[in-house]
């Protein structure tokens, strides 16, 4: 299923890419049904963010909390590869919660959408659009 993703949401998921480099970045999807509207940076608390990525919980609650009160719904979450392609890696796939939630991952100036399903990551496509 192909989906849609705001110019302002694409361009804020490379920006955080590059300005946490060479750290990785993560965040937060949020929108509406397909369209993603809004990539919320979030503060990488993993032990080793050159390598890895564990987005802070308190703003994971922070989200979901927004979410239930009438704001965008949690779509699904981003972070960079700095140092390797935009597909997940093996600890992407291990650590993967197999939820259904879309991952967005951004390396070398693009990003690859992917749903991250029971039976593993499927890639997605997309399309971005002026909102």
């Amino acid at each position: 299923m192909a989906f849609r993703v705001s110019r302002a949401a694409f361009d804020e998921l490379l920006a955080e890419a590059l300005r946490t480099a060479p750290n990785e970045c993560c965040g937060i999807l949020l929108g509406r049904e397909s369209v993603i509207e809004e990539a919320l940076p979030a503060t990488n608390v993993a032990p080793d963010p050159l390598r890895r990525f564990e987005i802070d919980p308190q703003a994971l609650v922070d989200a979901h909390r927004a979410a239930r009160s009438g704001g965008r719904a949690v779509l699904g979450y981003f972070h960079s590869h700095p140092r390797g392609p935009a597909e997940p890696s093996a600890t992407d796939r291990a650590e993967a919660a197999h939820d259904g939630s879309i991952w967005a991952i951004a390396a070398e100036g693009g990003v690859a959408f992917w749903r991250d399903e029971e039976a593993g990551f499927e890639p997605l496509s997309y399309t971005v659009e002026d909102r």
